[in-house]
């Protein structure tokens, strides 16, 4: 996860109490009648230093007793879920059958793992993103890219409840009042896509773009990991940080390009972006540290 990598270099160069984080939920699912949210808890896990750094999601040392005890009655599983992972999801579960919205549900999570920063779902409404492969009917995205592998070609990607969803509180004011708006390098159909749906949300970044920047998520015409590039190539756009550049065109002020794509700076900057070419792969919590020193610095802080 992109955006996990990037904020944990962040929070080595800010205050982690002045970072408010946004979220996606539309690859929120259930399982085993829980419900999970891998983003809002790789979020959590990774903000509280307590992440499987090996694999990116889950708890450090964790054990899945739990897991292949439900094979006997479910089948073989293909969505990991760790036995401490799970207290998150049944408590998590718990709360939403008791009446409580998922922001106030996170911030719970969030306090309980000690994170300082506020970490908002982007809506307390429910979305969920579905992927239609050729020659298949829509599935959700957890089928096709854990169970699936992000095997087939994409031909169109589904946000169902987006026209029915609103910004979770303080999504909006949050995105109007902050000092920058980072779009870290994330999936920008699965991952930042559903956020910029929701009603205003665009708008909010497109009033202030000068302070807005993006992290390119495809290098050298090619995602460092997940299905971005082949999103990318099923739609019909071009696989290249270009091709990211040009979905963000009227939303971002500053666009943060690979070293290995310089190439490519002057005509992201003629879609009216500025470009700033440095390392972005963040392979060790100290070059991310780094990539958001070029971060803050390109906006001025």
């Amino acid at each position: 996860m992109g955006a996990a990598k990037f904020l944990r270099g962040l929070v080595r160069r800010i205050d982690p109490a002045r970072l408010t984080v946004i979220v996606n939920t539309g690859d929120d699912e259930e399982f085993y009648g829980l419900h999970v949210s891998p983003d809002l808890d790789t979020v959590t896990y990774t903000l509280a230093g307590v992440v499987n750094r090996a694999q990116g999601w889950g708890l450090e040392g964790e054990s899945f007793n739990a897991l292949a005890a439900l094979e006997r009655f479910y089948g073989k599983p293909w969505f990991g879920l760790g036995d401490r992972d799970l207290a998150t999801h049944l408590y998590r579960t718990e709360q939403i059958r008791n009446g409580s919205a998922l922001d106030a549900i996170t911030a719970s999570l969030a306090g309980t793992f000690n994170v300082m920063s506020t970490i908002l779902p982007m809506s307390n409404d429910r979305v969920r993103t579905f992927v239609k492969l050729r020659g298949r009917a829509a599935i959700p995205f957890q089928e096709y890219f854990v169970h699936g592998r992000a095997r087939g070609a994409i031909e169109r990607i589904e946000l169902r409840g987006i026209d029915r969803a609103r910004p979770a509180p303080r999504v909006l004011a949050a995105l109007r009042s902050s000092d920058a708006v980072f779009l870290a390098p994330s999936n920008p159909f699965v991952s930042l896509g559903p956020i910029l749906a929701l009603k205003g949300v665009r708008e909010a970044l497109g009033k202030n773009r000068d302070r807005v920047a993006a992290i390119t998520p495809i290098i050298g015409g090619r995602t460092v990991k997940g299905p971005a590039d082949k999103m990318l190539r099923g739609l019909g756009l071009e696989v290249s940080a270009l091709g990211v550049a040009r979905l963000y065109r009227d939303i971002v002020g500053t666009f943060i390009l690979d070293s290995a794509d310089r190439t490519l700076a002057p005509k992201i900057e003629a879609l009216g972006m500025r470009t700033i070419t440095t390392d972005t792969i963040m392979s060790t919590a100290a070059r991310a540290a780094r990539l958001a020193d070029v971060v803050l610095r390109a906006l001025g802080l």
